[in-house]
C-alpha cells in the first residue's frame, strides 16, 4: 500500500504498513532517558525537538527514534486515560499543525490508540481551536452515538520553533485538561517511559493496529475535516455574539454586518479589510476567511500555503513584520483595510497589526494591547447593551494570569467589574473563569495577557478569531436607537464624551487606554538561563537580595510614580496569595512584587516563573501609571511613550533592569549555596 496523501494536496498523511518501531530498533535505556529529559512536560502541553537531526529550527520530518518511542508512551499514557474515564471503548481526535515530524508523530500515535482499543478520528492538519470545538459539540452526543468524541490529542509545539513537536490533550469540555488531570498523566508518561516492560509492550501495540485500520483513517481524513470545519465555524459564531439561539446569533450578525458596513462608510474606505498572515499554519486550512467574510470583511490571505514558515513561528517582534507591509499594500489598494493578524502554528493565539491613520501606517500591537482592547470590546458590548453596569447589572469578572498588565484592572474598574487572577497558563486561567461561573460570576472574556490573545466564552482556549471579531465589534458599532456605540460608551464612562467623533480610529481608541508599559514576555531580556534548579530556593534567595535593595528601589518607585510599599503575591494553579512573607512558598509558580502608592492604588509589578514550554526563567515589569491624567489623543499605536503620556516605558526599563540584576545575583548565591 503506497503512501497515502491528503486529498487535493502533496501533504503524505502516512504510510498504513510501515511499523514504525521494530523490537531489534528501540532506542537503548540511556537514550530513552536522555531525550525523556530533553522533554518540557506541563500543564500548557508536552514539547521536545522531535526533528531527527535535532536541531530546534530544522525541517527535517523523521523523529529520532528515542522521540519515536516517547510517542509512543505519550499515547499509550493518554489511551489510558480515556479508558479509565469512560470505562467502555473511548474515541479520540487526532490532529496535527503543520509541523514536518506531526504526520510522523500522529502515525505513532494512531497505531497505539488503535492498538489498545481506542477509536480514532482524524482530521489532519487542524488548528487547535477547530479540533476543540469539534470534540466539545462531539463530546455532548450520547455514549455510543456514531459521531461522539471523548478527547482530542493534537500534535503540536504551538508557538514553538518549526524542529520542535509534541501533543496537548484535552476531554470535551473545549480546552487542555485542567492542572488536576494533567499533572498524573504527566507522571503517568514519564512511568512508561522508563518502564523496561514498555519496551516490550509497545512494538506489539503498533503492529496490532494493522495496515488495513491504518489505510482506512487515512482514507477518512477529508470525510473528518469536513466536519470539523462545520463544527468550528457554527462554534465561532456562538462565540462571537455570546448566544447558542440561532435566531438572536442571525440578528447579532446582521446587525454587526450593518455596522461594518456604516463603519466603512464613516472612513470613506470601499470595505472593512483584514489582511490575514497566516505563516504557513494551521489556519490556512481553517475557517477564518469564511466567518470573516460572512460579517461583510474583505479578507487579503497571505503566506496561506500549510507549512510554509515566512518567518519564525511566535507572532511575536519581527514575526509581525511581513504582516505590517502586506497592510500598507493593501492599504494602498483600498483604504478600507484597517488590522492584519498572524497565528501561530496551531493557531490558538494571534497577535495584531493596525493601520496609524497619523503615521500613515501600520503598527504591530504590543500582546498585552490586544488583550487590552479585546476586553475593552467585550465588556463595552455587555455594557451598552445593559448586561453589566447600573443597579440591576450581573456580577462579572475578567479572568487573566499573573503576568498581565495592569491596564486590565483599570478597564474592568470603569464598567464595575472584577479582576481575578491565576498562575500562568491557559488551563489554570479557564479553570479560575470555570469556578467562578459555579459562584454566580459572568465572566464573558479571558485569557493571557502577557502570551497574547484571549479566550471569550464559551471557548475555552486561545482563538484570533474572537479576537479580531472583538476588535471589529469595537471599532464598527455606533449608536443605534437606545445604545451607544461600543467606544462612544467607553468615552462616556471616562467623563470623555466631548473627545468623540463618529470617524475614529483605533489609534484614537488605543490613546485613551491606561499609559502603560510591559515587558514582552517573548523578549529577548524577559527570558534568563539561570542554574539553579530548584525554583523555591531561587525564590528565597531572590528575597534576601530584594529585601537589601528595598530602601533605595522604594526611594526610585516614589520618585518616578509615588509607589512607597510593596505587596508580595504568589499565584499557584487557580490560588493567588497576597501579604506573602516567606517568597519561597511561592514555588514553582509566579511570584509577583506589586508596588503601589499610599492610597493602595497599583501602579507596577515585579513577576517571575519559570517557563512551562521552554527552559527559561521569565521575567517581566509592567508599569500602569496614574489612570486620571488626561492622556491626549495624538498618540500613535505600539508606541512607547507618545505625546502626551507619562513615560511608561522608561520606569519599565529602569525596573526591569533591577530585577534582571538581582534575579542573577540571587541564582549566583543559591548556586554557591549548592
Amino acid at each position: 500500500m503506497p503512501v497515502m496523501k491528503f486529498p487535493g494536496t502533496e501533504f503524505a498523511v502516512g504510510d498504513p504498513e510501515a511499523i514504525p518501531l521494530l523490537p531489534g530498533k528501540l532506542p537503548s535505556p540511556a537514550e530513552t532517558r536522555a531525550a525523556l529529559d530533553r522533554c518540557i512536560v506541563s500543564a500548557s502541553g508536552w514539547r521536545t525537538v522531535f526533528a531527527g537531526d535535532g536541531g530546534g529550527d530544522s525541517l527535517d520530518p523523521e523523529p529520532s527514534p528515542a522521540n519515536r518511542f516517547l510517542a509512543g508512551c505519550m499515547a499509550l499514557a493518554f489511551s489510558e486515560f480515556l479508558v479509565s474515564r469512560s470505562g467502555r471503548a473511548p474515541v479520540v481526535a487526532l490532529g496535527v499543525d503543520t509541523r514536518p515530524t506531526g504526520p510522523a508523530i500522529a502515525g505513532i500515535m494512531a497505531r497505539v490508540f488503535l492498538g489498545t482499543g481506542v477509536r480514532v478520528r482524524y482530521p489532519f492538519m487542524i488548528a487547535a481551536p477547530e479540533i476543540m470545538a469539534w470534540t466539545r459539540a462531539c463530546a455532548l452526543l450520547p455514549a455510543g452515538a456514531a459521531e461522539r468524541i471523548d478527547g482530542f490529542c493534537l500534535v503540536t509545539a504551538s508557538h514553538n520553533p518549526p524542529g520542535h513537536n509534541g501533543v496537548k490533550f484535552g476531554l470535551g469540555s473545549g480546552g487542555v485538561l485542567a492542572a488536576a488531570d494533567a499533572l498524573p498523566l504527566a507522571a503517568r508518561f514519564r512511568e512508561l517511559a522508563l518502564d523496561p516492560a514498555t519496551r516490550e509492550l509497545l512494538p506489539g501495540i503498533l503492529e496490532k493496529a494493522g495496515a488495513e485500520r491504518l489505510g482506512r483513517l487515512y482514507a477518512g481524513c477529508l470525510r473528518e475535516k469536513r466536519l470539523a470545519y462545520s463544527a468550528y465555524l457554527l462554534f465561532s459564531r456562538e462565540v462571537a455574539s455570546g448566544t447558542d439561539d440561532l435566531t438572536k446569533q442571525e440578528e447579532f450578525f446582521e446587525s454587526l454586518s450593518a455596522d461594518v458596513a456604516r463603519a466603512a462608510g464613516a472612513r470613506a474606505g470601499c470595505a472593512f479589510g483584514v489582511v490575514a498572515e497566516m505563516n504557513g499554519s494551521a489556519r490556512s486550512l481553517s475557517v477564518d476567511v469564511d466567518f470573516l467574510e460572512s460579517l461583510g470583511v474583505t479578507v487579503k490571505a497571505v503566506n496561506a500555503v500549510p507549512g510554509t514558515f515566512a518567518h519564525r513561528i511566535v507572532p511575536e517582534g519581527s514575526s509581525l513584520d511581513l504582516c505590517r507591509v502586506e497592510l500598507e499594500k493593501a492599504r494602498a489598494q483600498d483604504p478600507g483595510f484597517v488590522l492584519g493578524y498572524v497565528p501561530d502554528c496551531d493557531g490558538d493565539r494571534g497577535n495584531i497589526v493596525a493601520w496609524d491613520d497619523r503615521l500613515g501606517r501600520a503598527l504591530p500591537l504590543e500582546a498585552q494591547e490586544t488583550f487590552a482592547l479585546a476586553v475593552l470590546a467585550e465588556l463595552g458590548d455587555l455594557h451598552r447593551s445593559g448586561v453589566i453596569g447600573g443597579l440591576h447589572g450581573a456580577k462579572a469578572a475578567v479572568v487573566c494570569n499573573d503576568a498581565t498588565s495592569l491596564r486590565i484592572d483599570r478597564i474592568a474598574s470603569t464598567f464595575g467589574v472584577e479582576v481575578r487572577r491565576s498562575e500562568t497558563g491557559e488551563a489554570n486561567v479557564v479553570s479560575l473563569a470555570s469556578a467562578l461561573r459555579d459562584e454566580g460570576y459572568l465572566v464573558r472574556i479571558m485569557g493571557e495577557g502577557s502570551n497574547g490573545g484571549n479566550i471569550t466564552h464559551p471557548e475555552a482556549v486561545r482563538d484570533p478569531l474572537a479576537t479580531i471579531a472583538a476588535v471589529i465589534k469595537l471599532l464598527s458599532t455606533r449608536d443605534d436607537g437606545s445604545k451607544r456605540g461600543i467606544f462612544r460608551s467607553w468615552l462616556g464612562l471616562l467623563g470623555r464624551d466631548g473627545d468623540y467623533r463618529d470617524d475614529f480610529t483605533l489609534a484614537d481608541v488605543v490613546a485613551t487606554l491606561p499609559a502603560a508599559r510591559t515587558t514582552g514576555a517573548f523578549e529577548e531580556r524577559a527570558a534568563l538561563r539561570i542554574g539553579t534548579v530548584d525554583p523555591a530556593a531561587l525564590k528565597r534567595a531572590f528575597q534576601r537580595v530584594f529585601t537589601r535593595e528595598w530602601p533605595s528601589l522604594r526611594g526610585e518607585l516614589m520618585a518616578r510614580t509615588g509607589a512607597d510599599r510593596f505587596d508580595a503575591m504568589a499565584t499557584n494553579g487557580t490560588q493567588e496569595r497576597r501579604g506573602l512573607v516567606d517568597l519561597g512558598e511561592a514555588g514553582g509558580g509566579g511570584l509577583k512584587l506589586q508596588f503601589s502608592r499610599p492610597d493602595g492604588s497599583p501602579v507596577a509589578f515585579m513577576w517571575l516563573r519559570g517557563s512551562g514550554t521552554e527552559p527559561v526563567l521569565r521575567v517581566v515589569v509592567d508599569v500602569c501609571l496614574d489612570p486620571s491624567a488626561r492622556v491626549v489623543v495624538d498618540v500613535c499605536l505600539g508606541s512607547e511613550a507618545g505625546v502626551g503620556r507619562p513615560d511608561a516605558a522608561g520606569i519599565e526599563r529602569f525596573l526591569h533592569e533591577r530585577l534582571v540584576a538581582m534575579v542573577l545575583e540571587a541564582d549566583a548565591m543559591d548556586a554557591k549555596a549548592l
